[in-house]
């Protein structure tokens, strides 16, 4: 097969009115994996721990009653006795634990919402790399399949050669051996495409078939920036150094939460009592009211030195997220690093491919002409087949590879977009 038709089959968009775009794809796997609603449940709990830390802030109501016997009525209280009560209590100052209880809860909603994001970013590089295998395995199927045909051709043409005495029957033994093995290759092949389908379906949690989808995005090489400018835009967008940057922020805000403890705490109390002779409140004879407002000031002197320790452990905290985060970056960093060193080889290789697979066709073209002319073995023409086909197979390998560095440094930069 042609360089220029292998290339051709490589970009080639199936015509269905129903393709699917890559976009199309990390769309749908979004809106179907039960992996991401579990992350979106996490962001909508976080929101409800918000509103927990908020309820420090208003003032809290109870109702209480109660029915009771003595054995031995005295003065103050009869056989028979009920008491009804409220109280309202309202915590005017607690050295502003609320305040930083509020805002470490909010910190970490915000720490859930970037988990979610990098599960977004994980699932899509998912899907890429899923979608990427199918069309790597239908290219290596079509290069099965032209290589099959051609040695079909040639086997064919072989017993005919053998009908009229040009050649023995070892040879044309040879050739058989070859086309069936060639024949095998196209099956496995084949199996692999359902197999790379099926992980693609997985990936999505859909039903789509190989002809439904385009393959517009490998048209061309991708092109991708400066390195710089990536390492710079992945430490500012990265989810997970996000992640532990709320966690150390909300950290922060638990160690002046723990200094709260050191002052004193203001509550406002209001308490409404009514005392009745009878199990039923309100039908005995007797019956007391009791109303009281208080303002109540405490404050802890000596606690163990448990305050101390508590602190010390919330600041220790901080500085373990501190190194995480600086160990993150420089995983990162590394990383990206070795992504565009492939990035960059495999971008050089497309090249070098090309060049292997025009030189193996010429000499596929040279050797069967010899072949023909009885100048060459078979031996030869069949290497000159297999080169061609390794030939074409290590282009569509490069090119997977070219692709699959693209999309692993789109995800360390974040650069997904199909959840935003």
């Amino acid at each position: 097969m042609k360089l220029s038709s292998l290339i051709m089959m490589l970009v080639l968009v199936p015509s269905t009115v129903t393709a699917y775009t890559l976009e199309n794809l990390q769309k749908l796997a979004l809106e179907q994996r039960q992996l991401i609603k579990k992350f979106q449940v996490q962001v909508e709990k976080s929101s409800e721990d918000v509103r927990i830390a908020r309820s420090g802030y208003y003032p809290s109501l109870d109702l209480g009653y109660s029915s009771y016997a003595i054995d031995e009525p005295s003065q103050p209280e009869n056989d028979e006795n009920s008491l009804f009560s409220t109280t309202l209590s309202w915590e005017l100052f607690s050295g502003y634990a609320d305040k930083y209880g509020v805002d470490s809860a909010r910190k970490l909603e915000t720490v859930e919402t970037y988990r979610l994001q990098a599960a977004e970013q994980d699932l899509q590089l998912s899907v890429s790399l899923s979608y990427l295998a199918v069309f790597n395995q239908r290219a290596r199927l079509q290069v099965a399949e032209d290589s099959y045909k051609a040695l079909e051709g040639l086997y064919l043409d072989s017993k005919n050669r053998f009908d009229v005495g040009l050649i023995d029957k070892n040879t044309v033994l040879k050739f058989k051996v070859d086309y069936d093995n060639a024949r095998l290759r196209v099956k496995k092949e084949e199996a692999d495409l359902r197999k790379a389908l099926l992980a693609l379906n997985r990936s999505v949690n859909g039903e789509i078939n190989d002809d439904e989808l385009a393959f517009r995005e490998f048209n061309q090489m991708p092109v991708l920036g400066d390195r710089v400018e990536f390492e710079s835009t992945m430490l500012a967008t990265r989810s997970e150094l996000k992640v532990l940057e709320g966690l150390a922020e909300a950290a922060e805000l638990q160690v002046s939460t723990e200094y709260s403890s050191y002052y004193p705490s203001v509550n406002l109390i209001g308490r409404y009592r009514n005392y009745d002779d009878e199990y039923i409140n309100g039908s005995g004879d007797v019956n007391r009211e009791e109303l009281r407002a208080e303002l109540v000031l405490s404050i802890n002197l000596f606690d163990g030195f448990s305050d101390e320790a508590t602190i010390a452990k919330a600041k220790i905290d901080v500085r373990a997220l501190r190194y995480d985060i600086v160990e993150l970056q420089n995983d990162l960093l590394t990383d990206l690093k070795n992504l565009f060193v492939d990035y960059e080889v495999s971008l050089e290789n497309v090249e070098v491919a090309k060049e292997d697979i025009s030189f193996a066709e010429e000499n596929l073209r040279v050797t069967e002409l010899k072949y023909r002319e009885g100048l060459q073995r078979q031996l030869d023409l069949l290497d000159a087949l297999s080169n061609l086909s390794r030939a074409q197979s290590n282009y569509v390998a490069v090119v997977r590879t070219v692709f699959e560095n693209y999309f692993r440094i789109t995800r360390m930069v974040e650069g997904f977009s199909a959840g935003r």
